[in-house]
């Protein structure tokens, strides 16, 4: 960063070009060893448009056995391909007064012969340097031997003073809280005089405790220049610790948060961090564990991005601006919207256009939790974007939900943890987002007093892995023995035999909206759906087989088919799927407390390998294959019988299966313009 000349007051950089353009960066600390992690991110961060990465450099680590060797190859491998800012701290316990990282060494200068040997032996891979990390916290260091901060300043003052004679750049570690009669006590020591940046942290919204004291960035911004206007005025303002933690499952807020940051005077921003930290992990010496601690990052500890990492990935900074500015409410006094819960999702975004096309005001709720589903809202933003209303939010989030089931006029839940193999990494989450997530929605509802109606999105995996059902082997396809399934399908009087977590965590939903009606006396009706495909389906391996083959196929991409190949299953495009819903909507008199099954039935049920066969004929692609053992759960054969919604409502599949894969094609060559990799990005 540059510097303003001695006689003039420093201009902050923020000033002088749009917010969304500023650089910005992530703070990670990396652990010993953790060298794939490295790579990973550092992929990701460059793929958000990171342009700098803070990371610490443990003197204590540094000496441990390894530790040399770790930072050896760390940190040329981070100075290579970002600007790199190392934050040096940690005493190594056999050179604390205390025993502990966060004593005060015994000799206050070997804290400044550590960072010469860090610049001697790093230096060319960085140009600033960051002396200790929030020195006002007693976990990073240890003031009750330090009452007045003496010894600190003696110990930074001359690191401070030798790594500036050595030509690098000096970064003095934030204060946590921000503390401006500490900068200033630092200024009067003569510590000021030697940086050339001051670092502030700030977690707002996080803890509670600075709900009151919190007045914004900005405020911090302007209180740390007017302390360096009496002591260093050229210094420069940077937040080296901003973040914001997900633990109550608001992830939209994180993305808020950031972009408020972004926004400040400050001249460089480092966002905290990049993942959450394992519960197994120790954020620091003695920490009892507080959840609000292990969820800062803006990618979960399985590696799936956050919302925030999902827009940057989309499009930046300007993306998230872009989000948050769709996202506020503009409904106006007396509307009754429709809510589509997980309206940025497949069939949520195909549901939410239909009734924007009719006219009506809808509110698409959505966590943006999958790949591609930024793109839906941004599709509809750009359609139908006077009534429309996205809420980012989670279905665990239960204030988020009461605010926006008020004044519903109805409800379509298709929000879920979709896919049977994360569930099975992770059941306890599954049965957080579908089970608990589905108990939220109805007690919201009857939280209003109103009858509002509500259609939920089950699936036949309630009917389990349907062992019991004789098949044979015809052709490219198992099909059942008996004539009046193969005819007819699976009804509704089937036996619920819930598999996988994933079934048992949509099978509890499923029953609780049922008994809803029962006990509550609520209109609500549960569709169990059979595969859906069509536009605005981005398919992978573990959701959306029909759109995932296509995709494969088209980018030439291997196709991993799991069992034989011959499992049946009855599609059905999402035009059709999007009729049932609105139609028992409509007929929710009718229909209440009652479970229907919703599929292409068996005039649309095809084998795995049918499929495959249709995509050779569609691309003129020749799919690579490649085959693994049957995964947990799967059925030989499924179709729906649907005969009940037919029979109570009228409603019938009107596409057959190869004119709905044909307009998938169609689609997602349109989409994608030659590259299936990358979505079309999010803008405005």
């Amino acid at each position: 960063m540059s510097h303003t000349d001695d006689s003039m007051p420093h201009t902050p950089n923020s000033d002088l070009q749009d917010p969304e353009d500023r650089a910005f960066g992530f703070v990670e600390w990396f652990r010993l060893g953790e060298r794939a992690r490295v790579e990973e991110a550092l992929d990701g961060m460059l793929a958000c448009g990171a342009s700098h990465l803070r990371t610490q450099l443990s003197w204590a680590e540094y000496h441990q056995p390894g530790g040399r060797e770790w930072y050896d190859w760390l940190i040329p491998k981070l100075g290579q391909r970002i600007d790199l800012l190392p934050c040096l701290h940690y005493t190594p316990p056999s050179l604390s007064r205390t025993g502990l990282s966060s004593g005060p060494p015994k000799r206050l200068r070997d804290y400044a012969d550590f960072v010469d040997e860090i610049l001697t032996r790093y230096g060319e891979h960085f140009t600033h340097i960051e002396l200790w990390n929030e020195p006002n916290n007693l976990l990073d260091w240890d003031w009750r031997l330090d009452h007045d901060w003496q010894m600190f300043c003696e110990m930074i003052g001359a690191a401070a003073y030798w790594a500036k004679h050595r030509g690098w750049k000096v970064v003095l570690g934030g204060p946590a809280p921000f503390d401006a009669y500490w900068l200033d006590l630092m200024g009067k020591r003569g510590v000021l005089e030697h940086v050339d940046a001051v670092g502030c942290h700030g977690f707002p919204g996080t803890w509670d405790s600075d709900i009151g004291a919190w007045n914004g960035w900005n405020a911090v911004v302007d209180e740390a220049r007017s302390v360096l206007k009496g002591h260093n005025p050229k210094a420069e303002v940077w937040i080296t610790e901003g973040g914001y933690s997900t633990w109550r499952h608001d992830e939209a807020k994180q993305a808020d948060r950031f972009l408020d940051a972004l926004r400040t005077k400050a001249d460089r921003l480092y966002w905290y961090g990049w993942q959450d930290i394992p519960k197994h992990i120790a954020v620091q010496e003695g920490l009892y564990f507080d959840p609000r601690h292990y969820h800062l990052g803006v990618t979960d500890v399985r590696g799936r991005p956050k919302v925030l990492r999902r827009l940057l990935n989309a499009g930046g900074p300007k993306a998230v601006a872009f989000a948050r500015e769709v996202a506020a409410p503009r409904l106006t006094t007396g509307a009754k919207p429709w809510v589509v819960l997980g309206g940025a999702g497949f069939i949520g975004s195909n549901l939410a256009d239909a009734l924007l096309q009719d006219g009506e005001e809808v509110i698409v709720f959505d966590n943006l939790g999958r790949d591609g589903v930024e793109t839906n809202l941004s599709w509809l933003q750009q359609r139908q974007s006077d009534r429309l209303h996205p809420i980012l939010a989670d279905l665990r989030d239960e204030t988020a939900l009461r605010d926006v089931v008020g004044d519903a006029a109805g409800i379509y839940h298709l929000a879920a943890q979709v896919a049977v193999t994360t569930s099975i990494e992770d059941p306890v989450e599954d049965f957080a987002i579908n089970a608990q997530g589905t108990l939220n929605v109805l007690e919201a509802i009857r939280g209003t007093d109103r009858q509002i109606p509500l259609v939920f999105a089950s699936t036949n995996k309630v009917y389990g892995q349907l062992q019991d059902l004789a098949v044979q082997q015809m052709g490219d396809r198992w099909l059942p023995v008996d004539e009046d399934t193969r005819r007819f399908g699976i009804g509704e009087t089937r036996p619920l035999d819930f598999s996988t977590p994933y079934g048992c965590s949509k099978g509890v939903a499923d029953q609780y909206v049922l008994d809803y009606a029962k006990t509550y006396d609520l209109p609500t009706a549960v569709l169990r759906m059979s595969c859906i495909y069509g536009p605005r389906q981005f398919g992978t391996e573990d959701q959306g087989w029909v759109a995932h083959f296509l995709l494969a196929a088209l980018r030439g991409d291997p196709i991993t088919i799991y069992g034989d190949g011959r499992q049946v299953r009855d599609v059905l495009h999402v035009s059709d799927a999007v009729a049932a819903y609105r139609t028992v909507m409509g007929n929710l008199n009718r229909l209440k407390g009652r479970p229907l099954n919703l599929g292409g039935g068996p005039a649309n049920a095809v084998s795995l390998m049918t499929v495959l066969d249709e995509i050779r004929r569609l691309t003129g692609v020749q799919p690579v294959l490649r085959t693994e053992d049957w995964r947990t759960g799967d059925q030989l054969y499924f179709a729906a019988d649907t005969r009940r919604l037919q029979e109570t409502v009228g409603w019938r599949a009107q596409i057959g299966w190869q004119e709905g894969m044909k307009d998938l094609a169609a689609w997602l060559e349109t989409l994608t313009a030659g590259d299936t990799q990358n979505p079309k990005r999010l803008t405005a």
